[in-house]
């Protein structure tokens, strides 16, 4: 890992930290912190507690009828999901944090994959709402009712000029994984384009090289069975 890397890996760790240190005191006068706290502490521990989606997933509609909202994040839930202004939670269809609660090592400090799709979640809400009034589109593929509801969605972002997905650009940084369905096949094969490329570098996740797809499982490597 570069200097770089190492560094803004360190900076968005310690800052998620402060941060869910933070939030325990702020949820006693605000009901969003409080939530955000609740689903957070729990991904920590490696539970995932937004649900699954009620129905399939469309997947082909982002290309055959696109139809963008404008969403305003609060705070990441998980290494996948984030709360919205409007108290919905946001689920990115695309992309699968990491579970794994084993001690590792990345930029310098000690930490869990977990914590590294959390963090990575955080720091890259705020890129995505810099200069652009802290909101972007996001395609919505279907939604779980109930309180909060789950909208399952692909979100987008501009940097310099282009347009990017969020859950690309959280998969080639290495803090998650790109989604599967249920018989392994990636629900956007251009994803796993991007989840081969951040293995290629070691990025984030990447740079430990000892963890499966979805969940992040960490074992150690046994030549025996390789």
């Amino acid at each position: 890992m570069n200097n770089g890397a190492w560094r803004f890996g360190r900076l968005l760790f310690c800052t998620l930290f402060n941060a869910l240190i933070a939030l325990p005191f702020a949820a006693r006068a605000d009901t969003a912190s409080e939530f955000a706290s609740y689903y957070q502490n729990a991904y920590a521990e490696g539970r995932d507690l937004i649900p699954e989606p009620q129905m399939p997933l469309d997947t082909s509609s982002i290309a055959s009828r696109l139809d963008l909202q404008t969403v305003s994040p609060k705070a990441a839930l998980s290494g996948s999901a984030f709360l919205g202004a409007d108290d919905a939670v946001i689920k990115l269809a695309g992309v699968q944090g990491c579970l794994s609660t084993e001690p590792i090592e990345f930029a310098g400090v000690q930490t869990t994959c977990a914590m590294i799709s959390l963090a990575g979640l955080t720091a890259m809400l705020d890129e995505a709402t810099t200069g652009a009034g802290d909101a972007f589109p996001c395609h919505v593929f279907a939604q779980n009712p109930g309180r909060p509801a789950v909208r399952f969605a692909e979100c987008f972002f501009i940097e310099k000029g282009a347009v990017r997905s969020l859950s690309e650009a959280l998969i080639r940084k290495g803090f998650v994984f790109a989604a599967r369905d249920r018989a392994g096949r990636p629900v956007f094969p251009e994803y796993l384009q991007a989840e081969e490329a951040a293995r290629g570098k070691q990025a984030g996740i990447w740079a430990n090289g000892q963890f499966t797809h979805p969940y992040g499982e960490r074992f150690p490597v046994n030549s025996s069975t390789n």
